[in-house]
This record gives C-alpha cells, structure tokens and sequence, in this order.
C-alpha cells in the first residue's frame, strides 16, 4: 500500500472499505477505542493513517475519543472515530 491513497480496484469488507474512503476523502485524524464490532476500522487506522502521514490515536475510551475529535476538528482537521452502538450512547453523554 506504501504512502499513499489506494487507486484502482480493490476487493476488501466493508470496514476497510470505510478505512480507505475516509482516507481518500481527506480525513487525517482519527481517535477511537477498540469495541466489537468495530475493531477492523481502528486496526486498519493504525496501520494505514502513519503510512498516508496522517494521525492516528487509540484512546481510553469512547468519550476520550469523540474529545479528541472535537479538539482536532476545532483544530481544523478531518476527523473520525468508530464505535458499536453501546460506545455512541456513551459518547451522547
């Protein structure tokens, strides 16, 4: 995959799919926590966003992660988490 953004067909699942179209779409932050079902996305982060020069941030937990977002986005970057249904509820709190 080398540094940079992935051209041409793929076949891939749906949470690498999402990984790669974020990525394509600019996103160049992402915070998240490791919760089922969405572990794919956060493991494809960490590999992928260090290789496009983009920054990436296992946190805590869900409501450090949706913090660091909203730091980033203020910030003016593209930002991104990913969490199960249970970890949305308690980035709503």
């Amino acid at each position: 995959m080398g540094n940079r953004v992935l051209t041409g067909k793929h076949i891939m699942m749906s949470n690498e799919a999402m990984v790669e179209g974020a990525i394509a779409a600019g996103c160049n932050f992402y915070a998240g926590y490791p919760i089922t079902p969405q572990n794919e996305v956060l493991e494809r982060m960490s590999e992928r966003m260090p290789q496009v020069g983009r920054v990436f941030i296992q946190m805590e937990d869900e409501m450090a992660s949706i913090g660091a977002c909203y730091g980033a986005a203020i910030a003016g970057h593209k930002v991104m988490t990913s969490t199960s249904g249970p970890g949305f509820c308690l980035m709503q709190e």
